[in-house]
């Protein structure tokens, strides 16, 4: 048998400014064109399917829309939500779905529920297990020493009646490491899971009884421990981290003899993300430009600061999401230790050394007096500075 592995569509999300409903329905389309070109029998989205708990009616109607072409080519769905959806939202209407085989688990209720496929020769338990944390766990086992995301799970698992006999596959959404290093962040998954300590980390060998685990929260695609531990990544790129990183599907072969093969189909975006660097004329000579539709990330070498530089670029590509610099000056300030700066110097003096070497000359007293103001509506400095 074979499945599709996806994760964190967030679908609704924007790059800065960029709505991209337009792209995740692009690629969407191009997972369905997979599926129908692998004859895949089942579908696993592992959470993080809409990008806000209270989604957009546009990313409703691309979820609706993605389901429905499943379910009219007869492909089985098996869907638990993330740390970003709202459970009772993505599980409102999910005993209609099932009648579909679309079956979806968004709010743990003390059980790891599972469906049962079969074609005949091999048979597999797909079970799924939304997004929890230790605190929901210990309200259905009181009982059990639980001070942890590892312990919750491990205490989910362990209560699961497993049936070693057959092939096992597990949906989940969690922060999932490896014996000594955690997974390899995307930039794009949330201050949350940039900042996760200790207590919010599974060992991946909690899995071992599953022949296949699929993951998603992490943006990254990449595997966790073992090859059939892995996460799937976004389809999307969705932070200027990740503009050098490529896309991929997991196809997932299951067979009762073979074990579990995984090939990764590459994803192809509509307007991919980019990061260019050169001097600005270098960069909009027309002989370098190339996909003026994607999404550019651009650091400038020029010395100068250029005058409306993103307005410039615009008209060129129109979807420059950020321009930075990469000179002497903005070198030097990366040479410098901020504390020290600070060390006794009124604001007017920390603004104006900090202008100094930005720009190499300095502030003048309107400019100074744009800094005061907004420094006094953010609350770092009094009305009386």
């Amino acid at each position: 048998m074979k499945f599709l592995h996806l994760g964190d569509l967030h679908l609704g999300k924007a790059l800065s400014d960029f709505d991209l409903i337009r792209d995740q329905k692009y690629i969407l389309d191009q997972i369905l064109y997979i599926a129908d070109k692998e004859s895949v029998d089942g579908v696993f989205i592992a959470g993080d399917v809409y990008d806000k708990s209270i989604p957009s009616e546009a990313a409703m109607k691309l979820l609706d829309y993605f389901l429905i072409e499943l379910a009219r080519k007869e492909i089985k769905v098996f869907m638990v939500s993330g740390n970003h959806d709202s459970d009772d939202r993505l599980n409102y209407g999910s005993t209609l779905f099932a009648a579909n085989q679309i079956f979806i688990s968004a709010v743990f209720d003390g059980t790891l529920h599972r469906q049962r496929v079969s074609d005949g020769d091999t048979e597999i338990d797909i079970y799924m297990l939304p997004f929890v944390k230790a605190s929901q766990v210990r309200h259905y086992f009181p009982d059990e020493d639980i001070e942890s995301y590892d312990d919750a799970v491990r205490i989910i698992i362990r209560n699961a009646p497993i049936d070693k006999n057959n092939k096992n596959i597990l949906v989940a959404h969690q922060f999932v490491a490896g014996k000594e290093e955690d997974p390899a962040l995307a930039g794009s998954e949330g201050v949350g899971t940039q900042s996760v300590g200790m207590v919010e980390k599974i060992g991946y060998d909690c899995f071992d009884e599953f022949d296949y685990v699929a993951l998603g929260h992490i943006h990254s695609p990449q595997r966790v421990g073992r090859d059939e531990v892995r996460y799937a990544g976004s389809p999307l790129k969705y932070s200027l981290s990740e503009a050098n990183n490529e896309k991929s599907v997991p196809l997932i072969t299951v067979s009762a003899e073979g074990g579990v093969k995984i090939e990764l189909v590459p994803l192809k975006p509509m307007r991919d993300m980019r990061h260019i660097k050169g001097t600005l004329r270098e960069l909009l000579d027309a002989k370098n430009v190339k996909a003026p539709e994607d999404f550019i990330y651009a650091t400038l070498t020029d010395e100068d600061i250029i005058n409306d530089a993103m307005g410039v670029f615009q008209q060129i590509y129109p979807n420059t999401v950020r321009i930075d610099y990469d000179n002497s000056h903005t070198r030097e300030i990366e040479q410098v230790d901020i504390s020290r700066i600070a060390e006794n110097k009124s604001f007017p003096e920390l603004i104006g050394d900090f202008y100094r070497l930005m720009y190499g000359c300095e502030i003048t007293e309107e400019e100074m007096d744009i800094m005061r103001t907004a420094a006094r509506e953010a609350g770092v400095i009094n009305e009386a500075d």
